[in-house]
């Protein structure tokens, strides 16, 4: 079988419909999109649909009449079982259980490539995640950033888009010139020199220690130099000094990108130039109160692009970096991700869009809210080590990066969280990741158990005799993946894949607890062989949505 189940029992209904009104039995009309869902009570069967509800008023007849007409007309599937009736006018489908039998060789068929769909059709798509201002290390905010974008990019690249992962780093503009400024002071401080801090500089305990270790790599250099001179050079070492350290705390969660691009590169290449240019031949500039600004019919008011200083601003950075993602490098779709805090600046990113003559729906801005520290019922905010702001880096060292992707892609995006570092650290029922990776360890561990006992011949087994409900139940949930990935891929909502992990895990548990998978009894020995086939099935889709995710899947634990 190709395809989404659901949308195999749509195309059914669809042409049942069409069967009926070529023989009269329903008048003619256009057939809307059947929308197929799971129901929410089990006894109404795996899938079902209201379009029968929604035909009364072109049919002209009840709803359950029309439906009774629909299955009196269904093609007939395989995968379909049963099909009934529920008033006023539901169609309610319960998979074939010798269909769902089968499913067992056809998971471990596709191995790791389960699931995968043919959404994107190749469609060249830009996810920038991350992004954080190179001015200090990275923090759990950012980790939130990261781990929705890596997370939506593997998603997308499972539904067939050829994704490129992008982290844009701001190296231009006033709050580099703060953190040079500052770098410059702490270094002059180390080496016993009285230069204050700037006032809008950065005082954290993490600037002594970045000049501390450029005194004992430089020396005092760039003491002996101007100042103005200096603060480029002494800049680029900080800078580069801030990257490895934001390299390696996203390594450490598996995020590694396709290209940093830098802001400055926008200025230095010409393309600022160019896209003022065609602002102005475009009229979308105005010049006033000694600034420029960007002006549109899509927006209530005009936004500054440069200061009456002649410095620009991150608008005009963002207007120029998206001209170079649509325009010079060609994607099809950019999705940025934004923290709420950006909120304020999505309506100007979709005016600018027109602007360059490009579609605003090419481009899609996810924002996401903050993350609230706590341990136990306790806020957070200061960092043991430093008395500084909690950093990513100390986060990943107390709970591991594991904890950190799962509990910060269980929300959605637009929803506030807290993150408990001691819920993060437990193992047992109540820490979900510690759950879910638990099911994949113990599913490796009966794999073992059966070479130990001699029964490693399983791949003979007959999945036919897999009719019990904990066995059904366990292979339908496997069956969810396609359809959790497309609801992530169309809805753009990677927090789903945390929640069928744990459903997916949970249902394997049951299974577990109720079906002894190797017996040592001889009249037990194909059901056991069809068992293991099965307890592999489910290690492969385990670890499919936990690698979707970055997270482990371990063999032991």
């Amino acid at each position: 079988m190709t395809g989404l189940i659901s949308q195999q029992i749509a195309d059914l209904v669809t042409k049942a419909i069409r069967k009926a009104q070529k023989k009269g039995h329903l008048p003619a009309f256009d057939i809307p999109e059947i929308v197929v869902e799971r129901p929410k009570q089990e006894t109404h069967g795996d899938y079902s649909t209201a379009v029968c509800m929604g035909l009364a008023k072109y049919a002209r007849m009840a709803p359950v009449k029309i439906a009774e007409i629909v299955v009196a007309h269904l093609p007939q599937a395989d995968f379909v079982g049963k099909v009934e009736v529920a008033h006023p006018g539901y169609l309610n489908f319960t998979l074939d259980t010798g269909w769902v039998c089968r499913q067992v060789d056809a998971i471990l068929q596709a191995g790791e490539n389960f699931g995968r769909l043919d959404i994107g059709r190749g469609k060249r798509v830009q996810v920038e995640y991350g992004s954080a201002n190179p001015t200090g290390p990275l923090h759990m905010g950012t980790g939130r950033n990261v781990v929705i974008g890596d997370t939506l990019a593997n998603v997308l690249e499972a539904a067939g888009y050829s994704v490129h992962r992008e982290y844009y780093v701001n190296d231009a503009g006033s709050r580099m010139r703060a953190f040079y400024e500052t770098l410059y002071a702490r270094y002059a401080q180390a080496l016993g020199r009285d230069v204050p801090v700037p006032e809008d500089g950065y005082h954290g305990r993490y600037m002594v220690d970045m000049a501390a270790e450029i005194v004992a790599r430089e020396g005092a250099r760039f003491l002996e130099m101007p100042k103005e001179q200096a603060l480029p050079q002494l800049g680029k070492l900080g800078l580069e000094l801030i990257l490895k350290q934001a390299k390696e705390d996203l390594a450490r969660m598996g995020i590694h990108y396709d290209n940093w691009f830098s802001e400055q590169s926008l200025y230095d290449d010409g393309t600022f130039g160019r896209v003022m240019t065609i602002l102005r031949e475009g009229g979308y500039v105005v010049e006033k109160e000694g600034a420029i600004w960007f002006t549109s019919p899509d927006l209530p008011d005009d936004e500054v692009l440069i200061r009456s200083d002649g410095t620009p601003l991150y608008f005009a950075s963002d207007i120029s970096y998206h001209y170079n993602k649509f325009v010079l490098r060609g994607f099809d779709w950019v999705i940025d991700v934004w923290g709420a805090d950006h909120q304020g600046h999505v309506p100007g990113m979709k005016a600018m869009m027109p602007a360059l003559g490009l579609d605003p729906d090419r481009l899609t801005i996810i924002l996401y809210q903050l993350v609230t520290l706590r341990r136990g019922g306790e806020i957070v905010r200061i960092s043991k080590r430093t008395g500084d702001i909690i950093t990513l880096r100390e986060v990943l060292d107390e709970v591991g990066p594991d904890a950190v992707r799962f509990f910060l892609l269980a929300r959605t995006a637009d929803s506030q969280m807290d993150f408990d570092l001691e819920l993060a650290k437990e193992q047992s029922q109540e820490n979900p990741v510690y759950y879910v990776q638990y099911g994949h360890a113990r599913i490796a561990s009966i794999l073992r158990y059966a070479e130990e006992q001699g029964m490693a011949d399983y791949a003979g087994g007959d999945v036919s005799l897999l009719t019990t409900p904990p066995e059904q139940a366990l292979i339908r949930k496997m069956l969810e993946l396609p359809e959790v990935l497309e609801q992530a891929t169309t809805k753009l909502a990677p927090h789903l894949l945390p929640h069928y992990a744990q459903s997916l895990a949970a249902t394997f548990h049951s299974f577990y607890k109720e079906c002894r998978v190797i017996s040592s009894l001889p009249e037990d020995r194909e059901v056991s062989r069809a068992r293991l086939k099965l307890v592999l099935a489910a290690k492969v889709v385990l670890a499919r949505v936990l690698r979707l995710m970055g997270v482990a899947a371990p063999e032991r634990m």
